[in-house]
């Protein structure tokens, strides 16, 4: 098991805190598993799903599990999944997302940086807006390559720190973000290095962020209010899709720029244990 800074219980216990309260407040039935992985408004998850390949019988560890709904979908795609979260709750709500769903996922309640199981027992790893959270991502990823068997994968997207647009709406949605969050730079590219080989990573939303100002602007959703995340992926494609799937090919393209790609919403990274 990767050593974890001993600065780091604070940041473990307010997490716990905070994403526990959150579990509390959600009924499994509100969690939105299809749609998180097929939605239009889901290019990340689409996105890795492509490069994941076929899932039946691989053994999947979920990093961050939240609600639950990649570990859920993740098993009815016919992968063995293991769904692990700082929040003890979290994980229960997982679990009983899964009964829900017909569906059966481990659970195991523990920070990331502390992930104990045995090497080499997965052969693939996922995580949704995880290392943004997490105290020490290099000891996250140390966990994380020893979880995972010799040439086994894994996958993680999180929200970048460069976007102005996207500052000032983290400043205001206080109420629904931690305060121990750090968006990604694209220096944690050097710590994935550090670990794997075959490091890749795509940028998404860009000129798609109009859902945002929409939601700010017109709808009069405060971001306190409601997770903007969670409201795209409850939007109506055949309502946006005729000026949304635009705006997404265009973000294909600019985002394959260097410079444009900073202003991304989130980043996608990839990497594989050495063989």
């Amino acid at each position: 098991m990767a050593p974890v800074s001993d600065g780091s219980s604070g940041v473990f216990e307010r997490e716990r805190r905070f994403h526990d309260a959150w579990a509390s407040r959600t009924e499994a039935p509100e969690v939105r598993v299809r749609a998180a992985f097929e939605a239009i408004t889901a290019p990340e998850n689409r996105f890795i799903l492509g490069r994941m390949g076929d899932l039946a019988g691989r053994r999947l560890l979920d990093l961050g599990s939240g609600l639950g709904e990649a570990a859920v979908y993740f098993a009815l795609r016919g992968a063995r999944v293991t769904a692990t979260d700082i929040s003890p709750e979290m994980c229960a709500l997982a679990a009983d997302t899964a009964r829900g769903h017909g569906a059966s996922i481990e659970t195991i309640a523990t920070p990331a940086e502390r992930l104990d199981v045995p090497e080499g027992s997965f052969d693939l790893a996922y995580g949704a807006n995880l290392l943004h959270h997490v105290a020490d991502v290099d000891a996250a990823l140390a966990a994380v390559r020893r979880a995972l068997r010799p040439g086994g994968r894994c996958f993680f997207w999180d929200p970048l720190a460069y976007n102005p647009a996207i500052n000032v709406y983290r400043r205001i949605a206080t109420a629904v973000r931690t305060s121990d969050e750090r968006p990604l730079r694209f220096s944690v590219l050097s710590l994935f290095r550090r670990h794997f080989v075959a490091v890749g990573h795509r940028e998404f939303w860009l000129a798609t962020l109009v859902l945002f100002a929409k939601y700010y602007l017109v709808d009069r959703v405060h971001p306190n209010a409601e997770r903007y995340w969670k409201r795209i992926l409850d939007e109506d494609a055949a309502r946006i899709g005729w000026w949304f799937s635009p705006l997404q090919r265009a973000d294909d393209v600019l985002l394959r720029l260097p410079l444009v790609r900073r202003l991304a919403w989130n980043t996608v990274i990839w990497a594989e244990r050495p063989a």
